[in-house]
């Protein structure tokens, strides 16, 4: 495989009064969190975001995160990051932080250490083995550190490290569904411990090998004999499968990758200006870049600058242009337009970068 691709996505939106909102997909960079049992940030992503792009959570301590950290951490759920923690945790990552990622990450996921005892919860069976899904939004190496929170700790404490005991370390596990997707996972089974009962937490450190970029993840779970079932969000979730779906491997081999951050710069009554700034977090330099999304509806780009569009079947697609297709590691570019807008200024959807 001598080439990457990998679907990356930012959106999003910070609803204000004046309409103004800003926006970042569902998937970028190395990025996931874990799926099921759901972080934070995700099963709230599946509590408030609506299918036409509208933001309106049910449960409480997603709205409470919500408006400490904005939107954009509902559509960066996968983004709790830190460039350069290179296998670091305890010691450097800050007590009470551990589920911004120490707030290192370039989102602001802070409202997500909020200590509250009604997160969205997974409901899980003392003693069992469970299989943990964790978002492959773009693959890389590396390893999943598994945490779960000692017998007694309360979700109306911060959360420390001393909270926290390691129970399982898997390197490399095995994938399921396209990289880049949103069913897209790594997966494996990981045993529980035994004796426990009543609210606990499972934090996630994913350790990529291949950069100093680590992934931080914390999950609700709730010792009662469940088998995966979700509650305190919208629609609820079924339980993970018992057995994993067949494998898909993902395309290439990992040394370019690209995210799409879609923001509003300006809105005015039938219009407004927006601009995507397309990101290389791979380990090499991209020779192209084409990101795609779908308008919300009653949205027509009119002008677009920096980059190539098209539109087909209600589907807008930019790729580079001659002089910005190449981005170097860590670097970015971005390309802007105009658009009519009946006032649903978000993409419909998540916004896919696929780099060359």
């Amino acid at each position: 495989m001598k080439r990457k691709t990998s679907l990356l996505t930012a959106f999003a939106t910070a609803l204000s009064g004046l309409g103004l909102v800003l926006v970042a997909q569902a998937p970028a960079e190395a990025h996931g969190v874990a799926m099921s049992p759901g972080s934070r940030t995700y099963l709230c992503y599946k509590d408030a975001v609506s299918g036409s792009g509208g933001v309106a959570p049910t449960n409480p301590a997603c709205a409470a995160a919500i408006a400490q950290s904005g939107s954009s951490s509902l559509y960066n759920w996968f983004a709790v990051l830190d460039s350069n923690a290179g296998g670091r945790g305890e010691g450097y990552v800050p007590d009470g932080t551990i589920c911004s990622a120490g707030d290192r990450s370039p989102y602001d996921f802070r409202g997500y250490n909020l200590a509250r005892n009604d997160w969205p919860k997974t409901h899980l069976t003392s003693g069992a083995s469970i299989q943990l899904k964790y978002s492959n939004w773009a693959a890389h190496p590396g390893s999943f550190r598994v945490y779960i929170t000692r017998q007694g700790w309360s979700p109306t404490q911060q959360l420390k490290w001393s909270d926290l005991s390691l129970i399982h370390t898997v390197t490399n596990p095995p994938q399921s569904g396209a990289v880049g997707t949103d069913g897209g996972h790594y997966y494996w089974n990981t045993p529980l411990p035994s004796g426990r009962s009543g609210d606990a937490l499972l934090m996630v450190q994913w350790v990529r090998s291949d950069s100093n970029e680590n992934f931080y993840s914390c999950s609700d779970i709730v010792f009662d004999g469940g088998n995966g079932e979700v509650t305190g969000i919208r629609n609820g979730s079924t339980p993970p499968p018992t057995t994993p779906p067949p494998t898909t491997p993902p395309p290439g081999d990992g040394t370019t990758s690209c995210m799409a951050h879609y923001k509003v710069v300006n809105s005015w009554n039938g219009g407004f200006q927006g601009e995507v700034q397309v990101m290389n977090h791979g380990t090499a330099a991209t020779k192209g870049w084409k990101v795609n999304w779908t308008p919300g509806s009653g949205t027509n780009i009119n002008s677009l600058w920096n980059g190539t569009h098209t539109t087909s079947g209600g589907s807008v697609t930019v790729t580079n242009t001659s002089s910005n297709g190449s981005i170097p590691v860590n670097g970015s570019t971005t390309f802007g337009f105009t658009a009519n807008s009946t006032g649903n200024n978000l993409p419909s959807g998540t916004i896919s970068c696929t780099a060359s």
